[in-house]
């Protein structure tokens, strides 16, 4: 899948994580509800230690909302890349390389080794993604989903499972999308104990928003929390 460069070694290390739970006992971030329809496969553990690591970043985060983080990078372990990859759903679709996770499995270590290498010497460039279009409900037009690569799907994997330690306790306590351990049902909830306490609803839905939010701004934003890029 990959060209071998410089950065490739020949050699996989050969304590890459066993065979163990799913996930990390509920420590690391599984596939966000509304991403998939099925569950990710018997996966392996990378140990405790890197869960306590980021633990400790979380903490830090908490107790102060304005820090600003730095060297994130190192949390991006090869052991990070085998939680990550694990966490993906079978069913996911392949990029524009066409490699399937029945394909990628096949030389899992090695594939995830050769990803960590070329992100750690900072040689790693995500590739193209291929454009799905995906009709939208109630038949208004639809909308463009990307779906990529299956390395570089690891690889957003594992760097949100580093972001998300240090950017969910800035999140809105009213914020439910996308976040782990929130839902939809979590907010349908809240709003019915809310619908006893005001007699009004206001319903906003902002039209096309992914597709017209300016990146500058989102960049911007995690910026104001770390100096990774």
């Amino acid at each position: 899948m990959h060209g071998r460069g410089k950065s490739d070694g020949p050699v996989v290390p050969a304590n890459l994580p066993n065979k163990a739970a799913a996930a990390e006992a509920g420590e690391e971030r599984g596939p966000a509800k509304g991403n998939t329809d099925s569950k990710p496969r018997p996966g392996r553990s990378a140990g405790s230690g890197v869960s306590r690591a980021l633990g400790r970043v979380r903490e830090v985060a908490r107790r102060d909302k304005d820090a600003r983080f730095t060297a994130l990078l190192h949390h991006v372990s090869l052991e990070r890349l085998v939680v990550a990859y694990w966490a993906l759903s079978p069913k996911a679709a392949p990029g524009v390389d066409a490699v399937s996770i029945g394909e990628f499995e096949q030389q899992w270590r090695d594939n995830l080794y050769k990803l960590w290498n070329r992100m750690s010497s900072g040689s790693y460039f995500p590739g193209p993604v291929r454009g799905v279009e995906i009709p939208k409900d109630h038949g208004d037009g639809v909308r463009l989903l990307g779906v990529p690569n299956t390395a570089d799907r690891v690889a957003q994997t594992a760097a949100a499972m580093v972001l998300e330690r240090i950017l969910e306790p800035v999140f809105h306590r009213d914020s439910y999308g996308y976040r782990r351990g929130r839902s939809a049902h979590d907010a349908l909830t809240v709003c019915r104990q809310r619908c006893w306490k005001k007699d009004w609803v206001l319903d906003i839905d902002v039209r096309a928003f992914f597709d017209s939010v300016p990146h500058s701004l989102l960049l911007k934003a995690v910026a104001h929390h770390t100096s990774e890029r």
